[in-house]
């Protein structure tokens, strides 16, 4: 039976297909495995390439693909998320709730249409474990485009309270005014460095997928009832979570996520409704 990188490397043809994964570092990215996988899963005749493009080229990057006529759309990732949503030519009403996009589709005349499912494929990861969601209390560390994502999701999925915390106040206040134009019963307000009295704790920020990296709030206040959940792929087990198994919580990695968004992702790119070669 053959590999996927042999059926991958038969299928660079003329007719390929391009896709992207668009970010800022890239190497810890695992969309292009899983939609490579799919990809040759169903025998189609294209690819996704991971693109590391720092933020002083996000705009040149997109004006080059809008003319590239065999590419089919892009996946982005930090830091580019927020900037990406005002670079599309129109954007879901989610996105344009959220303020960002993790998703980009090329229509044939050129135009990109960006779309969010962070907060889809967040939630999907948590009920997909048996982690219920409705009626919880709930702590986000973050205000970019994924806490974004997560924070409304989070909303639309019936958590009683919100806590976000980022080290940016004002950036926190901005999400918080955001999420109550939305759902305006939400409970919904800007926190501390400690999660403590929250039944869900969510790390949607970038840090610790380098090494050395500072925690994201205090690890130390958590407590055993918790649970507390990572956005982070790699590494799988993040300090944070190696610190939460340690003060007794329960954890959750961030895999789930990205495994509940392929098929969403995939679908909206077009990838679904291309033809086997």
């Amino acid at each position: 039976m053959p590999t996927t990188t042999d059926a991958f490397s038969r299928r660079i043809t003329g007719r390929t297909r391009l896709y992207a994964i668009v970010g800022d570092p890239i190497a810890q990215v695992q969309t292009p495995q899983a939609i490579n996988e799919l990809l040759a899963q169903r025998g189609l005749d294209g690819v996704l390439m991971p693109l590391h493009v720092a933020p002083p080229a996000l705009a040149s990057l997109v004006t080059a693909l809008r003319g590239v006529q065999n590419f089919g759309g892009m996946v982005v990732t930090v830091p580019h998320k927020t900037t990406m949503a005002a670079l599309c030519d129109a954007i879901s009403p989610a996105a344009a709730a959220v303020g960002a996009v993790n998703v980009v589709r090329r229509e044939a005349d050129g135009r990109l249409v960006g779309d969010i499912l962070d907060g889809q494929g967040f939630c999907a990861g948590l009920r997909q474990h048996g982690i219920a969601i409705e009626g919880q209390s709930a702590y986000l560390a973050g205000a970019g485009g994924a806490a974004h994502a997560i924070a409304f999701a989070l909303a639309e999925a019936g958590v009683a309270r919100l806590t976000i915390y980022n080290r940016s106040v004002a950036r926190a206040e901005a999400m918080i005014a955001r999420l109550m134009a939305y759902r305006p019963a939400l409970q919904v307000r800007s926190g501390s460095a400690s999660p403590a009295g929250h039944d869900l704790v969510i790390n949607a920020t970038s840090l610790g997928m380098a090494e050395g990296d500072a925690l994201p709030f205090q690890a130390n206040a958590l407590t055993a009832d918790q649970l507390v959940a990572e956005i982070i792929m790699q590494p799988a087990l993040t300090p944070l979570l190696a610190a939460a198994q340690a003060q007794g919580c329960r954890i959750h990695f961030g895999a789930p996520m990205l495994a509940c968004q392929v098929g969403l992702m995939a679908d909206f790119m077009g990838i679904l409704n291309e033809t086997t070669t």
